[in-house]
């Protein structure tokens, strides 16, 4: 059964009509298929999805990011890899099904590979804790990706979570202290490390395994550091205002594209990746290839600076507003302390640099 969403309604009755005409069946039993009729109807469905997906506000390609139907991690691992070897347990606590952690071949090649997974139905999805990761989830990563590191195997990390898990037990097995680990790892491995964003790239639960050498997103995908929701919840007062949130936040692939954020988008079939899974697999295997070849020719510490840079460059020149584009209705009030040094340096004066000094010297004495 197919899922849809609000803005789909028109899709939705169409393509249930579709169904019913390839359907040589009916009530009165078996009829003609009229292949004209049909044709004129997938035509039309394809046009109206143009039309929708081409115009999608940041609300709502959160709520195609989060699609029911969307390929999930488990399903590029089985597709995208050949003899995967799924390995569990962080040696410190336990296990955390929220990730699948493994060594597999890729184009006849050794890598590890790194997915969040949400589960497909209710009980998988329990089972998963929809994605999210608890402490021996990211030490479980750590020590298999510095595992990799030692063996000089490349490293590829599927991102899908609305955040990581901020239950009491996870807190009290050091939530916060995993992620930042899991980062600093990262950011230190000599092989190079490719982060895929497929839906919902959350918070400090992402962030965790998507510093890496290139971060590639899905178009349809999110990356954000707190959900909408919660947003809208917290500067509005109203979890309702989850577009003008999803709008202040640049949460879309193009948007964090624009800001250097991301270094790349995966163009999705028309309607989603979720409506022709196989073309979305392809496309992201072309990519992985190509980015995995950019890193063949570079030593250790070349990686290593490659991605350190790309982290600093983040937020550099852009993402921030001009003068011009400030808004008027804001301005910018100077301390009483800066009104008397403005005045006092322009007094050329002997006594106006004396001010000076016993004003520094005061509050040295404070502070």
């Amino acid at each position: 059964m197919k899922n849809y969403l609000n803005f789909e309604n028109e899709i939705k009755e169409l393509e249930t009509k579709l169904d019913a005409l390839k359907d040589p069946y009916n009530k009165e039993g078996i009829t003609e298929v009229n292949t004209s009729e049909i044709s004129s109807i997938e035509e039309e469905i394809n046009n109206k999805l143009k039309n929708i997906y081409s115009n999608l506000d940041p609300w709502e390609r959160t709520q195609v990011a989060r699609h029911e139907d969307r390929p999930k991690a488990k399903f590029f691992i089985e597709n995208l890899f050949d003899e995967f070897i799924s390995l569990s347990g962080d040696r410190y606590y336990g296990d955390d099904n929220s990730v699948i952690v493994g060594f597999a071949k890729f184009n006849k090649k050794s890598v590890l590979v790194i997915g969040q997974e949400k589960g497909e139905n209710l009980e998988e999805r329990l089972n998963r804790n929809f994605g999210m990761m608890r402490p021996e989830g990211y030490r479980k990563s750590i020590r298999l990706m510095k595992l990799a590191d030692r063996f000089k195997i490349p490293i590829i990390t599927f991102i899908d979570t609305p955040g990581a898990y901020p239950g009491v037990g996870a807190e009290e097995r050091g939530q916060a202290e995993a992620i930042a680990r899991s980062i600093e790892t990262c950011m230190k491995l000599k092989v190079p490390n490719i982060s895929v964003i497929i839906g919902e790239g959350g918070s400090g639960g992402a962030i965790a395994l998507a510093s890496a050498s290139k971060v590639i997103m899905l178009e349809n995908a999110i990356y954000s550091v707190i959900s909408p929701e919660g947003c809208a919840t917290i500067l509005w007062r109203d979890p309702k205002k989850t577009l003008e949130a999803a709008k202040a936040m640049k949460l879309t692939s193009k948007e964090l594209f624009n800001l250097n954020i991301v270094d790349e988008i995966i163009e999705e079939p028309i309607g989603g990746a979720h409506r022709d899974k196989e073309k979305i697999i392809e496309k992201i295997r072309a990519v992985l290839i190509k980015n995995l070849k950019e890193f063949e020719n570079l030593n250790e510490d070349e990686i290593v600076t490659q991605r350190k840079n790309k982290f600093l460059q983040i937020g550099r020149g852009r993402g921030f507003l001009n003068k011009n584009e400030i808004d008027s209705s804001l301005s910018f009030k100077k301390s009483n302390y800066n009104v008397i040094l403005e005045k006092t340096l322009n007094k050329k004066t002997i006594g106006g640099i004396l001010i000076v000094l016993s004003l520094l010297a005061i509050l040295s004495y404070f502070l």
